[in-house]
């Protein structure tokens, strides 16, 4: 018997090829019309091997990038046709398509890349990993104590650019011989740098609630979401007082592995969107824009998940509240914030508007949170972790230089590149 499971990932298995053929005729027009990139111009690459459920990793990086892109010109390399034509709407630096290992050794071939970025921890960054004479760096797509945060895959890399102290104390516990002083470079968040962007509502005497959470996860220990345990009565709560105006950000890939999370989200993006139709002038969010900054700064208080979230508010140096899962398993690393960081049970959802105003008027805690934004990212003044940022690839250019010198005399015949013409993307 077949289950309606088994029927919504049969018509999801039949959307997505269509929408693959589609992706990339369209991919096919628009290259085709920009041209070629110009050669011998780039000697930083940004690499991105995923479709664009996980451009959200990038988006997050755009705006450091044009500005970095100011000195040393940046392209990202994009291997799925779907997140290429993306990529080509939103991108601030230039795109290219590298579909199959033959393209990407093109452009390699190219272009001058001495620096390579990667946001995430795809299985196929090792396709461009294999390139050497050239520093392979992990940026990362945030900042956060989740499990991810303290993979042994950070050792795959010739670098890793991290946000601060904590970064650096979270990877000591876990990297066994691993030379932090030289390979874990700490920049703080260049991205708080450019939380800004036009508002979607009009400010006015409500208190602005950012509520945003992450996705349901793909197993217990990771099961940070609370989309369907906290979401639905907290939002609730605060659609009804008419003091409080919801920004609600649904992580992207809501409702990916749980069909009930993903309702879960709808159930409030509707009530939401009632609450609007019944006082227009609550003007409540919903945001799944591109841009991530003007939610962080405007928000007069945040409600998030484990996630990097936590850390992205934190850099702004404003007061949030960090759901507790429900799951029992979730794994929860409380040897940092998280030992210190206002906490908010499912129990207490329905309290929610009492529980912000007592926050809100706790000079403690905001002394607390300041002490543990040093401890993340360092000097927050606007403008010093872009600094810091620029000088680490500077710095990694200027190693670069050091050892090309050193292995001038090299075998000059050494071949970096095999006949890999009949290999496709995986």
């Amino acid at each position: 018997m077949v289950s309606s499971k088994d029927i919504r990932l049969a018509a999801k298995l039949v959307k997505d090829v269509l929408a693959s053929r589609k992706a990339q005729r369209l991919l096919t027009e628009r290259l085709s019309a920009r041209g070629p990139l110009p050669a011998h111009r780039y000697k930083i690459a940004v690499y991105f091997a995923d479709g664009p459920v996980n451009l959200y990793q990038m988006r997050q990086w755009y705006k450091p990038l044009a500005k970095l892109a100011e000195t040393w010109p940046v392209v990202v390399l994009s291997r799925t046709a779907g997140g290429t034509l993306k990529l080509l709407e939103e991108s601030p630096v230039p795109v290219a398509y590298v579909r199959k290992i033959v393209d990407l050794e093109r452009l390699i071939a190219e272009q001058d890349i001495r620096i390579v970025l990667y946001v995430n921890q795809n299985s196929r960054n090792f396709q461009m990993m294999r390139y050497g004479r050239r520093w392979h760096v992990f940026i990362n797509h945030g900042e956060s104590d989740k499990m991810y945060m303290t993979t042994n895959q950070f050792k795959a890399y010739d670098y890793s650019f991290v946000a601060g102290r904590a970064a650096v104390a979270r990877l000591g516990k876990v990297l066994w011989d691993y030379d932090f002083d030289k390979r874990a470079i700490t920049i703080g968040r260049p991205q708080a740098d450019h939380y800004s962007g036009q508002l979607p509502y009009t400010p006015d005497e409500r208190t602005v609630v950012l509520y945003a959470p992450t996705w349901e996860g793909d197993r217990a220990a990771a099961a940070y979401g609370s989309v369907a345990t906290h979401g639905v009565s907290l939002v609730t709560a605060l659609l009804q007082s008419p003091r409080h105006r919801v920004i609600y950000r649904p992580h992207p890939r809501s409702g990916v592995v749980d069909h009930a999370y993903g309702q879960a989200n709808k159930q409030i993006m509707a009530a939401i969107t009632a609450a609007n139709e019944r006082d227009a002038g609550a003007q409540h969010i919903i945001d799944t824009g591109a841009d991530l900054g003007w939610q962080l700064s405007a928000a007069d208080v945040a409600i998030v998940d484990i996630s990097a979230m936590v850390y992205d508010r934190l850099a702004s140096g404003r007061p949030l509240m960090v759901t507790r899962p429900q799951n029992p398993l979730a794994a929860i690393d409380t040897s940092g914030y998280l030992s210190d960081c206002e906490w908010l049970a499912t129990g207490d959802t329905a309290g929610i508007v009492e529980t912000l105003d007592e926050l809100m008027s706790d000079d403690t805690a905001e002394v607390r949170l300041h002490a543990w934004v040093e401890q993340y990212f360092g000097d927050p003044t606007p403008g010093a972790a872009t600094a810091r940022f620029h000088g680490a690839i500077g710095h990694l250019l200027e190693e670069w230089d050091r050892f090309a010198a050193l292995h001038a005399d090299d075998d000059a015949g050494l071949v970096e590149f095999e006949d890999v013409s009949e290999i496709d993307e995986v």
